[in-house]
């Protein structure tokens, strides 16, 4: 398993994370043989965030709860995972979400419930979840400050924040924003796609997230790439799909020269862009993990991975 290093700092960790979102659905046995499939080929860090898993009796963060309780029963330990989570939106009474709140109250008290479920002391990073039109900056700095101070956390960072919010954000911490978590893979690709089209007027064009590739290799932040085999925002995976077949015959084709699966491919191509990214894995299935994890260690040509962009209905002006 390759290491990525992480942000603008020395902390390096694999390249290929595991995400939790889904282990509130698990019994705790299979979230465990999960976690120790995921420290067997390499991973080293998970992923995580307040508000996943909603089970009936647990509610809003159940995926945390049973992580927690696998984590004891793994054999794992804490020095084994770089644990990262996330905060900063609001359920009611009926675990809706009605608010995003960046507010310092919260984001301490996010911090505090995440520590309690997963019965960890520190995360090693925490990021908010998303961007509250309302943040007041003085706020977050004065909470992440207490967290850093407390021991709570030790790093921080955004997710599906774009290069203006995360600049005036960053403008005032006295910590460095390392992260930024984004949907990126073969079949979402925007954030690529402007650029090629660049002074044009197709709907390519567009620039929907103002830059964030060439923005957070400028200011050396790690781009973290959540459902990286979905196309649209969760509509379903590509991998198999008759949706795209052109794109699943050179994943086969690729997976057969490389000895790996096709979700190892789509892994490469994300592993092979120049900013570095860190590719999360969601899913709980210790063969998938395995399969997926494996893209770390393919190293794409520079053909390949514009054959695999237009396989998947790009195109090139």
């Amino acid at each position: 398993m390759k290491t990525v290093k992480i942000g603008n700092s020395n902390w390096r960790a694999s390249n290929v994370a595991l995400g939790i979102m889904r282990m509130g659905t698990l019994p705790v046995a299979k979230a465990v043989v999960a976690l120790q499939t995921a420290h067997d080929v390499g991973i080293n860090f998970i992923d995580s965030a307040d508000i996943y898993g909603n089970d009936p009796q647990l509610g809003r963060g159940s995926s945390e709860i049973h992580f927690g309780q696998a984590f004891k029963q793994s054999g794992l330990c804490r020095d084994d995972f770089y644990i990262q989570s996330k905060g900063g939106l609001y359920a009611n009474a009926d675990n809706k979400i009605t608010r995003y709140d960046s507010s310092k109250h919260q984001l301490i008290s996010a911090v505090d419930g995440i520590l309690n479920r997963m019965g960890i002391d520190y995360l090693d990073s925490f990021l908010i979840h998303r961007p509250d039109p309302l943040m007041e900056l003085d706020e977050i700095a004065a909470a992440f400050d207490e967290l850093q101070m407390a021991g709570k956390v030790r790093h921080f960072g955004v997710s599906n924040f774009n290069p203006q919010q995360i600049a005036m954000l960053q403008a005032a911490l006295n910590q460095k924003l390392l992260v930024d978590q984004v949907q990126f893979g073969l079949a979402h690709t925007e954030m690529i796609d402007f650029g090629l089209h660049t002074n044009m007027t197709d709907d390519r064009a567009i620039n929907r997230d103002g830059g964030l590739i060439e923005y957070t290799r400028r200011v050396q932040m790690t781009i973290q790439t959540w459902s990286p085999f979905q196309y649209g925002t969760f509509a379903g995976t590509f991998i198999n799909s008759d949706k795209f077949p052109a794109l699943n015959d050179e994943l086969d084709k690729l997976a057969a020269k490389y000895g790996v699966s096709k979700n190892a491919i789509a892994v490469a191509w994300i592993l092979r862009h120049p900013a570095h990214m860190q590719v999360l894995l969601g899913t709980m299935n210790p063969d998938h993990i395995r399969d997926s994890a494996a893209g770390s260690d393919v190293t794409l040509t520079r053909q390949e991975w514009y054959d695999l962009y237009l396989a998947a209905g790009n195109d090139l002006p």
